[in-house]
């Protein structure tokens, strides 16, 4: 009985070359039909699986040859002959927007002359802030507060005890706090850590109501840097609609207007697809090349709801309020 052969490299290699041959005469519609009917087609599953592997790999060697013929024709007649194709990512996908704010508004430059943080920008006060935590907050929640009172300049942090936040909001406004801090947490036994924050602006607010995630200490830092006692520099950067700007004019009343460049420290919040990444660093000069090293804490905001006026989840008046069914359904609808 003759013995069986084992198949050879080159036979596969002639079967892909088939495939590209196939796959550059052939159609869409003859490659991969827009519609099969499996239940009289293909009544097997593995049939299906054979079929469906069989559709990858044909539409994933057409794609290949495509590119390849678009690179052939770029080095034969330049680039302007045939145009560089722009990737469909989610950020260029996004949903168009009522309330995107372009350069200079004039409504929007009226409201926020006349809303709650004028006195900061046009009498430039001093920031002053007080940060607590729920009642009984894990040893985690605790070194949060802590990171946070070495992020942000003029604040201190004020044990929660077994007073209410009205009481508390009350004796901040009485001493003069311009804006107030309340961090919450989360799990059981180990697993317990930051998980919300409440953050009202003094005396009239507004409310912002932020999920917490991603929290990482400044101990916890691959070669952190050392920090600075000095005013960092502040980066706002992707808050482009109106609830956007309004989210970042609270930010930078957390931070003093004058800002020391010796301390060569740098704060920034970033939104990137609604996720606010707070991140603080130093910048350190090398020659002529400058490097980055972060100071923490690192940590990622997500906006739940803002309230106008002061904390009041029974009566309060909500300005904007997350809805996951409703606004989460559209991977490119983004609000901030």
């Amino acid at each position: 009985m003759p013995k069986r052969e084992a198949p050879t490299t080159g036979g596969n290699k002639k079967r892909k070359i088939g495939i590209i041959r196939k796959s550059l005469n052939a159609t869409d519609e003859e490659i991969a039909p827009n519609q099969i009917n499996f239940s009289g087609d293909q009544k097997s599953k593995i049939a299906r699986i054979k079929y469906y592997q069989k559709y990858k790999l044909e539409k994933n060697v057409r794609k290949l040859a495509r590119r390849e013929k678009r690179k052939k024709e770029r080095e034969e007649h330049g680039d302007a002959a045939v145009p560089v194709q722009v990737p469909r990512t989610t950020d260029n996908m996004r949903e168009a927007d009522d309330t995107f704010v372009v350069s200079s508004d004039e409504e929007i430059e009226a409201d926020e002359a006349d809303d709650e943080y004028q006195e900061y920008y046009k009498d430039d006060v001093e920031p002053n802030i007080m940060i607590t935590t729920q009642k009984d907050p894990c040893p985690r929640t605790r070194r949060f507060v802590e990171e946070l009172v070495a992020l942000l300049p003029n604040s201190e942090s004020f044990e929660r005890r077994g007073y209410t936040i009205r009481q508390i909001t009350q004796y901040c406004v009485n001493r003069g706090y311009t804006d107030i801090m309340i961090v919450g947490d989360s799990g059981g036994g180990s697993k317990r850590k930051p998980y919300s924050m409440i953050m009202t602006h003094l005396p009239q607010g507004p409310t912002h109501w932020y999920r917490i995630s991603s929290v990482v200490m400044h101990d916890e830092l691959d070669e952190p840097a050392q920090r600075s006692e000095h005013h960092p520099r502040l980066l706002l950067k992707g808050f482009t609609t109106r609830l956007g700007k309004r989210i970042s004019r609270q930010f930078q009343a957390l931070f003093p207007r004058e800002q020391d460049d010796k301390g060569r420290a740098v704060t920034t919040f970033h939104n990137h697809r609604d996720f606010i990444f707070v991140r603080s660093h130093r910048y350190l000069f090398q020659g002529e090349e400058v490097r980055l090293q972060e100071m923490g804490p690192r940590f990622t905001l997500r906006l739940r709801s803002l309230q106008a006026g002061l904390f009041d989840p029974t009566h309060g008046e909500y300005e904007w309020f997350r809805k996951k069914k409703e606004m989460d359904k559209s991977r490119t609808r983004f609000h901030l």
